[in-house]
């Protein structure tokens, strides 16, 4: 595992939109089946632009970066990969910098 990036730190933030609905129209084998495929792409992309998993609460993401560029590269890749491939579905995506002290 890598370790959290440290200084100024550019963290991410991810959701799926109206989950509960996709959940009732996919069907509950259908719905595991599209979050999975979810999680397997952001993971991805983010782990290719340095990004560090801090949690994962079922649909939604909180990765810090130790770059702004590199953050918003993955935003922007993992954003084509998902409309690709879940047309319908909505995204929101947080993108915060600050300064970080790890204690």
């Amino acid at each position: 595992m890598r370790a959290l990036p440290t200084g100024t730190v550019t963290f991410v933030f991810t959701d799926i939109e109206g989950s509960t609905r996709l959940l009732r129209e996919l069907g509950a084998e259908a719905y595991a089946d599209a979050l999975a495929e979810h999680r397997r792409l952001l993971r991805h992309v983010f782990d290719r632009h340095d990004g560090v998993e801090v949690d994962t609460q079922g649909d939604a993401f909180f990765y810090a970066f130790p770059t702004a560029p590199g953050a918003l590269e993955a935003v922007r890749q993992a954003q084509q990969g998902l409309s690709a491939k879940a047309a319908g579905s909505s995204y929101s995506v947080g993108v915060a910098r600050s300064s970080t002290a790890v204690r």
